[in-house]
């Protein structure tokens, strides 16, 4: 079986995640110390809140280390995909650069936070697989990455102005939606992602 870890470091929907996960057919553990990632064949890096809260929970939790030395794939969620980038301009906070690109507000949105669902334009990547090409997605957020290099980007959509929704680099994932309060198309978002783990 498939095993997946959940990074807990204090900020993330680690129920549903994991629920998700485990309709997906994973073996999930909710790692609450870097030792947890051994043996795991996947890890999946949540995030609420705000970016330097959330890469100040990661360190505190030991796992600072651990993240950037898994090379198997990473699925990151809202803030746990702005984390991969260099920087955020919520809070001036670093990030672990694993994507050249900043975090910045949402531009020209009629209020903030965006909350709702919203059809993403999908690339033909793997984690979309069996999806239509502009799924919907549940966002809770107020910044979104903008990375340097556009051939990263694998979904977008609008909220006053375009923004990217999903990212990849390499075994790495993001999504600035929610998969695992995203109905059908999230749970298949996370199945894909197990798959791509096996």
């Amino acid at each position: 079986m498939t095993r997946v870890a959940v990074i807990d470091h204090g900020a993330g929907n680690l129920v549903s995640i994991t629920q998700g996960l485990e309709r997906a057919g994973a073996a999930v553990t909710v790692a609450a110390s870097p030792d947890e990632l051994a043996g795991a064949d996947g890890v999946v890096l949540p995030g609420v809140g705000a970016t330097a809260a959330v890469m100040a929970g990661i360190d505190a939790a030991g796992f600072t280390g651990a993240i950037r030395a898994w090379g198997g794939p990473l699925l990151g969620i809202c803030v746990g995909m702005q984390v991969l980038f260099d920087r955020s301009d919520e809070d001036d906070a670093r990030c672990f650069g694993f994507i050249d690109g900043h975090v910045a507000r949402l531009a020209g949105a009629p209020r903030l936070p965006h909350i709702g669902w919203n059809d993403v334009d999908t690339a033909d990547d793997p984690i979309f697989a069996g999806l239509d090409r502009a799924p919907t997605f549940y966002f809770v957020h107020t910044f979104a990455p903008r990375p340097d290099d556009a051939s990263v980007i694998i979904g977008t959509t609008r909220y006053g102005s375009d923004f990217v929704a999903a990212v990849r680099s390499g075994n790495r994932v993001g999504t600035q939606f929610h998969p695992e309060r995203s109905g059908s198309n999230g749970l298949a978002v996370l199945a894909n992602f197990v798959r791509e783990c096996a």
